[in-house]
């Protein structure tokens, strides 16, 4: 298990290039399941959950291509379907969350998928009810086999149709586009997920062929198409490491400019973080953040503590907050964070009160963050990364802390962020992997 050892107090000076959206390409490459032909996808981030979807397309008879540093093109002319009902097969999706977006592509294509529960994060229930719900609603039947813990989906052919989905679930919503773009009839979908990786795979479907209107609403409205062909397709820039950079900045009192950031699907994004009165200029496409030796945490108009909470889209991204939080902790002021969507993803909190954070865990869901005022600095300390985003989010900690901390299970950092210790040390950062 390999660690990182990180020297804390150190400034940061320079540009930093934000790495592809995980969270789009994963449903990206899912969709290459959708055509025989070939399809070119640029901008795919060098990182665990990705590189172990790309080698398990592999293994399904998908004919992968490394065309870049950052390019990989995708044709799955001859899938094995024997291969996908094998307990091998089975087990790799078991560790992988965003296997089950393979769900939508093979039923909708081979009439048939089979898949275990996925793994991922450790950060509390995540349902796939709006998953299952969505697709059985285009006519495919599920069975649940508790002798293998695992759930067979069939459909002779999928049937559009009308939905409100329970949720607004990002990958439930791309999942059920992708089961419906091979339907026959409209599908129509209310309530649906409309962040920016979304509109990038309506997007993608569409210039294979799909007719999906009403992108970047909460109403999309699919015309089953017969077939869809290739195409090449671009990734976002990751607004979750955009964000993430911000905050280090604004921790470590640096001065560091942010490149091709596609500002425009940043949404709420830099004003939140200006609501914690970080400083941050729009250059072109890029993000200017001065070094700030104090920022000031804001107050609602009647004098109320600030709250920042997460909603969905366009509301304020849930994976920021554990980011966020941090941030605050070195803030002049105070500010409660309520992570509404995932019970366990602030209990992260109990190392950051351990380099001295001033936090008061209400309940799984609310923290109140006291802000230090940069008054004094954290602590270095030996932490463990539960999850992806508080990985990244006790990295920041680490580096404005006084001292030196080492953070265990830094894979689930890998699965996130490529080569993280190697793009910060460019810039003056001091970590080492141990």
């Amino acid at each position: 298990m390999a660690s990182f050892v990180i020297e804390g107090g150190h400034r940061l000076s320079g540009e930093i290039h934000p790495q592809g959206a995980k969270n789009e390409v994963l449903q990206i490459i899912c969709a290459t399941l959708l055509t025989a032909e070939e399809v070119t996808v640029d901008n795919i981030p060098d990182i665990l959950d990705v590189n172990n979807l790309i080698q398990l397309m592999r293994e399904m008879g998908v004919t992968v291509s490394k065309k870049g540093i950052d390019s990989y093109s995708f044709k799955a002319e001859n899938v094995d379907l024997a291969y996908l009902e094998s307990d091998e097969f089975l087990k790799k999706c078991s560790s992988l969350r965003g296997s089950v977006m393979l769900i939508g592509p093979m039923v909708a294509r081979f009439g048939k998928a089979l898949i275990s529960k996925p793994g991922g994060d450790k950060i509390g229930r995540r349902r796939l009810d709006t998953h299952f719900l969505g697709i059985q609603n285009l006519g495919a039947d599920f069975r649940y086999d508790e002798g293998r813990g695992i759930y067979e989906i069939t459909a002779d052919r999928l049937q559009g149709n009308y939905m409100l989905l329970d949720e607004a679930s990002v990958t439930g919503t791309a999942n059920i586009v992708m089961a419906a773009v091979l339907a026959k009839g409209t599908t129509t979908i209310y309530n649906a997920a409309c962040e920016p990786y979304l509109q990038q795979l309506c997007r993608m479907l569409n210039r294979m062929g799909a007719r999906i209107s009403g992108i970047a609403s909460n109403l999309l409205t699919i015309e089953g198409v017969e077939e869809l062909h290739g195409t090449q397709h671009t990734v976002l820039p990751d607004m979750i490491e955009v964000g993430s950079f911000i905050g280090m900045a604004a921790m470590t009192k640096s001065e560091i400019t942010i490149k091709n950031v596609s500002y425009e699907n940043l949404g709420i994004i830099p004003e939140s973080f200006r609501r914690l009165g970080i400083k941050l200029e729009q250059r072109g496409d890029d993000i200017y953040v001065p070094a700030q030796e104090v920022y000031e945490i804001e107050s609602f108009i009647d004098g109320s503590i600030m709250t920042i909470a997460d909603a969905p889209w366009p509301g304020l991204t849930p994976d920021l907050l554990s980011v966020m939080l941090v941030v605050a902790t070195q803030a002049k002021g105070s500010v409660l964070i309520h992570q509404k969507m995932f019970e366990s993803r602030l209990f992260f909190v109990d190392k950051l009160i351990d380099m001295g954070a001033q936090i008061i865990l209400c309940d799984p869901h609310r923290a109140v963050v006291i802000g230090h005022n940069h008054g004094f600095k954290l602590r270095g300390a030996r932490l463990t990364s539960p999850d992806i985003r508080a990985g990244i989010a006790l990295l920041i900690a680490a580096m404005s802390a006084e001292g030196t901390s080492t953070i265990s299970n830094i894979e689930q950092i890998d699965r996130g962020y490529q080569n993280i210790e190697g793009r910060l040390n460019a810039i003056g950062a001091r970590i080492t992997r141990i």
